[in-house]
């Protein structure tokens, strides 16, 4: 067939009957998803007009209302926020932290210190502007052991000492040389 060798024709054969039991599985998984999804969808209500585009400063906007929901329900949590103005994580991070962080308490990172961009909005950096440490948040991180590895006995100490309003726990390396932590570490 198309001049490749039957050899390799038979080893594609091979790997395919492999792998399928792990393509049904991300098939099956993408399936349960779209249900999810859909059952969002259905349960909030969401109709043609709720994806319409609106008129004026989006007070009572019933469609974005609907679509924060349904994300809600989607990921499980107690509820979301959806909008196409966050325009980067990090800015997204901040809104988040922001709105859940006040004067005196505490942002604590388990995952040594924070990428750059996070720096600055926490006020680690000098001269930044409306930052949280500027409103008076206290921030704490835990030290990564030598081979990048959290320091769970370490991450013990500090949150019993401050008792941190919220726990950051930063995945991506950013521009670190370490790896990237898994969801079950």
């Amino acid at each position: 067939m198309f001049d490749i060798p039957e050899e390799l024709q038979k080893l594609v054969v091979e790997v395919d009957k492999q792998i399928d039991p792990k393509l049904k599985e991300i098939d099956d998984q993408i399936v349960y998803n779209q249900a999810k999804v859909l059952d969002a969808f259905r349960k909030e209500e969401v109709a043609e007009a709720d994806l319409t585009g609106v008129n004026g400063y989006g007070d009572d906007d019933m469609g974005r209302d609907k679509l924060d929901r349904v994300y809600a329900r989607v990921f499980n949590t107690e509820a979301a926020v959806v909008r196409p103005q966050f325009v980067s994580g990090t800015h997204t991070l901040f809104t988040a932290l922001n709105g859940n962080l006040n004067y005196g308490e505490n942002l604590t990172y388990l995952t040594g210190m924070p990428y750059d961009t996070m720096q600055e909005v926490i006020g680690l950096t000098p001269k930044k502007q409306g930052t949280l440490m500027q409103r008076g948040v206290k921030f704490s991180y835990v030290p990564l052991k030598d081979d990048g590895e959290i320091d769970y006995q370490e991450a013990k100490k500090v949150l019993l000492k401050n008792k941190p309003k919220i726990v950051a726990i930063q995945r991506s390396r950013g521009y670190a040389t370490r790896k990237t932590y898994t969801v079950r570490q």
